[in-house]
């Protein structure tokens, strides 16, 4: 596959690993146990942005994709947005790590494993073995609205601004 569209459906199947929020393991070196995370099933029913990010504790990861979706959160969520999520070819415990480093609590964003970058591979967007650069808009009924790619060592489509600007 040559990535998703507008007017696409979300794909059937997709599933994901993550440390759901806890409250008792809060602690940035406390480890929650993974789980599976059924997206296709879970996200039946709402507006969903969905970005992507090459690596967790990457620089323009860091610094600049994850930041602009936390800033945005508010007026995604005004906007009609039910849940934001980022995913990456890290596994869950990084993923982890990293939305506490982030100061995220109660799954405000889920930080979602794709194991193996399956999902990623499946509609034909990675950089090398990993993860690439993106950000989709799925609609309640499971229609894209906007999917976007970065070029490697580009931050532009898969933005929160980007997001924002298809609602």
């Amino acid at each position: 596959m040559s990535g998703l569209k507008a007017g696409d459906k979300f794909p059937q199947g997709v599933t994901f690993n993550y440390v759901p929020y806890s409250p008792e393991k809060d602690d940035i070196n406390a480890c929650g146990r993974p789980i599976s995370f059924d997206a296709s099933k879970e996200w039946a029913g709402k507006r969903v942005v969905l970005f992507a990010v090459p690596g967790a504790f990457t620089p323009t990861c860091s610094e600049a994709h994850l930041p602009g979706y936390i800033k945005n959160l508010p007026e995604l969520k005004k906007r009609g947005v039910d849940v934001v999520a980022v995913t990456s070819y890290n596994d869950a415990f990084v993923m982890n790590a990293w939305s506490k480093a982030n100061g995220i609590k109660n799954d405000e964003i889920l930080f979602l494993e794709d194991p193996e970058a399956k999902f990623a591979k499946s509609i034909g967007w990675t950089m090398g073995p990993r993860t690439a650069r993106f950000a989709v808009l799925v609609d309640k009924d499971g229609t894209i609205l906007y999917a976007g790619k970065d070029e490697k060592g580009q931050l532009e489509k898969s933005t929160a601004e980007a997001v924002l600007a298809k609602l």
